[in-house]
């Protein structure tokens, strides 16, 4: 069974993660994801099934490290309208 210091490391990097993809919609989505599957899971007590959720949030995030890389090497170079607008009101005036 992880403990509490491992699944806040697993959190964290899920964040790391998802903040890597280049789409903003893809990078919004992973780390919405990421923090609502977090969520429904925190009062679950049932050893096994931790042990099972582990594992799976494991090769989850082994799926989001991969899709980021083929998402930058890949991706649309063009940002989005929100990504812009978001880049426009952080400039200093």
């Amino acid at each position: 069974m992880p403990s509490s210091n491992e699944v806040k490391s697993l959190f964290r990097a899920f964040l790391r993660e998802g903040r890597k993809f280049p789409n903003y919609n893809i990078r919004e989505y992973v780390l919405r994801r990421a923090r609502e599957g977090f969520r429904e899971v925190a009062g679950e007590t049932n050893a096994t099934k931790l042990d099972a959720l582990w594992a799976s949030a494991k090769e989850q995030l082994e799926v989001v490290k991969r899709q980021s890389v083929v998402y930058g090497l890949y991706g649309r170079k063009t940002k989005n309208i929100l990504e812009l607008d978001q880049q426009f009101k952080t400039k200093p005036a």
